[in-house]
C-alpha cells in the first residue's frame, strides 16, 4: 500500500515540475532523466557502485548497478529510495532522496537493466 502512495507522489511531483498543460518543448526526455539520473549515481554511488555494463564495482561489497537493475523491479526500489536506502555493510551512506531524484535515478537505474526483448 505504501508503495502505491510514493508512485503516485512521484507521479505529482512530475507533473508539478513539468507543468500540468501537457508536453511542451522544454519537458525533460527520458533520456534527459536517464542521464540526470547517472550525474545523480556518479556523484553519489559511482566511487563503491559500478555504474557501466561491463565494469567491476570498485567496492567489493557494492552489486554493480546493472545487477541491481536484474534483480529488482524500479518500482520495488522507489519505497526504499525514499525512506532510506539501508545496505548490510557499515561503510555505505543512508540515502534518502527526493522524488524528482529517485524519479531519474530509476530512469538511469532501468537503462542498464535487459534491454526489451531480453531475459
Amino acid at each position: 500500500m505504501r508503495a502505491g502512495f510514493y508512485i503516485r507522489t512521484l507521479a505529482m511531483a512530475a507533473i508539478a515540475s513539468f507543468g500540468v498543460y501537457g508536453a511542451s518543448a522544454q519537458q525533460p526526455t527520458q533520456d534527459t532523466f536517464v542521464a540526470q539520473g547517472r550525474v545523480f549515481a556518479e556523484k553519489n554511488c559511482g566511487r563503491c557502485h559500478a555504474l557501466g555494463d561491463i565494469d567491476p564495482s570498485p567496492h567489493p561489497k557494492a552489486p554493480p548497478f546493472r545487477r541491481v537493475a536484474e534483480r529488482y523491479p524500479s518500482e520495488n526500489l522507489a519505497e526504499a529510495l525514499a525512506e532510506g536506502i539501508v545496505a548490510g555493510h557499515p561503510d555505505m551512506p543512508v540515502f534518502v532522496l527526493r522524488p524528482d531524484e529517485i524519479e531519474k535515478f530509476l530512469a538511469f537505474l532501468d537503462s542498464l537493466g535487459p534491454k526489451t526483448g531480453e531475459r
